[in-house]
């Protein structure tokens, strides 16, 4: 029997922050019996959505760690996740039952120039009469030209990626959804955005339905919109426009943004809706 609300699905988008090895870390990822861990494990309970990708799973173990401690609240998730072939930093899915996620693969190559680069994942979902490919990513970060011309480099393969599938016999009538840590910020890297919409396929509604609002926390206490989420302009009416929107998990657990950035991650997450029918 499905377990999420049968009219509307929520997808969410959120990045756990489990790179600790380039910040003074053991570099093992997230202590799966430290207090990250549990608060993580209480905010996705109460962001409660239907279907999530997460950033920066690390180590891979995390995802069950994550699936455990929501069934322990109730909540119950089956997780999606392949080893990313050169970062310690993976990309992995949570679904409630009744939603159907096959077919992870890898976008060949879409790692760019950058040797240590996360390849970007895509999954089939099926959910009701709704039929998408999702795709998680985990861009390069860095906010100067060479990190830029990294991203490039990624941005058009996963671009063309996109393009290639829309032609693709039985995926031509899917809805694609393209979210993660894009690591661009809106109105900044335009060439990034460029590549990444393919054949000008893609609408970037994080850069829309999120204007002045931001999902990076910095150390500085300054914030800015690093997190993305697309749909494809064919096949996507299933969306609710409007709906995309930063769920405020740091005021739900009570925490100051500080505490939060420390105890929890350093990004907020996003969800969005889509209609079934």
């Amino acid at each position: 029997m499905s377990l999420f609300n049968t009219s509307i699905l929520h997808v969410a988008v959120w990045n756990l922050a489990g790179n600790d090895k380039f910040t003074g870390g053991d570099g093992d990822g997230i202590d799966p019996k430290g207090a990250k861990a549990r608060n993580q494990i209480k905010g996705l309970a109460n962001l409660d959505a239907d279907f999530v990708t997460l950033v920066e799973v690390s180590p891979p173990s995390h995802l069950q760690v994550l699936a455990d401690g929501l069934a322990a609240k109730g909540l119950t998730y089956q997780a999606t996740f392949l080893d990313q072939p050169h970062s310690h930093l993976g990309i992995g899915f949570l679904h409630k039952p009744g939603i159907t996620v096959t077919n992870p693969r890898f976008i060949p190559g879409s790692e760019g120039i950058h040797p240590n680069g996360r390849q970007a994942i895509a999954v089939d979902l099926k959910a009701g009469k709704f039929k998408a490919v999702v795709i998680g990513v985990h861009l390069k970060s860095g906010r100067e030209a060479p990190e830029q011309a990294i991203r490039d480099s990624q941005c058009q393969v996963i671009g063309q990626w996109i393009t290639a599938l829309h032609s693709t016999p039985g995926y031509k009538q899917h809805a694609i959804l393209l979210m993660g840590d894009f690591n661009m910020i809106p109105g900044q890297d335009v060439s990034n955005f460029h590549h990444l919409g393919g054949a000008d396929l893609m609408d970037f509604v994080s850069c829309w339905d999120l204007q002045e609002r931001f999902s990076h926390i910095l150390e500085s206490g300054r914030e800015n919109l690093l997190d993305g989420f697309a749909v494809s302009r064919r096949y996507s009416d299933n969306y609710v426009r409007g709906t995309l929107r930063l769920f405020p998990m740091d005021w739900t657990l009570d925490m100051g943004r500080a505490r939060f950035r420390s105890q929890v991650s350093d990004h907020l997450p996003f969800v969005a809706s889509f209609r079934l029918f």
